[in-house]
């Protein structure tokens, strides 16, 4: 079995998403995670778990069970879809002992904010006992409607946030994407330390841009990650920028290096 060869404190658990370093082979980027101290890699499908399984790494944010990110909770319209796909993705997310399962909202199209929590609060509720009986949690993205998705609906923690209380389950969480949410609101380290509670999991990237979270961008990550811990959060904090640098995995093993508080 290939072992850590970074020493970090670990006192943030973190990950890499896959589609960012999509120039590498899944194989590639398990082999690299494993040796900068990674736990595991983000929006992973059930068809590379096996290769996470091969590293001892997991898959910290499981997908696969939506439709996309325009078409999602808050319209009843894919309702009946998303139930579907969702009651067979969370058993299968139990039995390979992941915990954590996306979900988006879907976007506006015209739609007001009651109208969407109406509707999102109705749809999840339906697949939320089932997701409890699995041990597994649902966890909505939060993303910018500002810039990179236009129109998408749970682009406020607010909303997310009263969403969760009318789901009112242990098992419903947000995803608190710190690239989306300084763009769309700021006020990172507020935001997070009065919700934390209803935050399952979180996002890096440098703003402006998505590429790294170094000085050259006006996040003070290290600030962000000891606000984090602060909190008691357990979880995990995947890297989600997009790598400029031509050694694409010192990018990385510096990102986490500047999460690792």
């Amino acid at each position: 079995m290939l072992k850590n060869t970074e020493y970090l404190k670990a006192n943030i658990k973190q990950s890499v998403c896959r589609w960012c370093f999509n120039q590498f082979t899944i194989d590639q980027l398990c082999r690299s995670a494993k040796e900068i101290g990674l736990v595991g890699i983000d929006l992973v499908g059930p068809e590379d778990w096996p290769v996470l399984m091969k590293y001892d790494l997991i898959s910290t944010m499981c997908n696969g069970a939506e439709i996309s990110l325009e078409q999602g909770w808050n319209n009843p319209v894919y309702h009946s879809v998303l139930i579907r796909n969702y009651r067979e993705m969370i058993p299968l997310v139990s039995k390979s002992g992941y915990k954590n399962l996306i979900c988006f909202s879907g976007n506006r199209e015209g739609m007001d904010d009651e109208t969407g929590l109406k509707n999102s609060a109705e749809g999840l509720k339906q697949i939320m006992a089932f997701a409890e009986q699995h041990g597994v949690t649902i966890i909505m993205e939060l993303l910018n409607s500002k810039t990179d998705h236009i129109d998408y609906q749970c682009d406020r923690t607010s909303w997310g946030v009263e969403l969760a209380k009318r789901i009112d389950s242990d098992n419903f969480k947000l995803l608190y994407d710190i690239y989306h949410m300084q763009i769309d609101e700021g006020d990172v380290i507020r935001t997070i330390k009065d919700n934390h509670q209803y935050i399952g999991h979180y996002h890096t990237a440098g703003v402006p841009g998505r590429h790294e979270i170094d000085e050259s961008q006006e996040l003070n990550y290290p600030a962000i990650m000891r606000a984090i811990h602060s909190t008691g959060f357990n979880g995990y904090v995947a890297q989600e920028f997009i790598p400029i640098k031509e050694d694409k995995m010192e990018a990385l093993r510096e990102a986490v290096r500047i999460c690792d508080i």
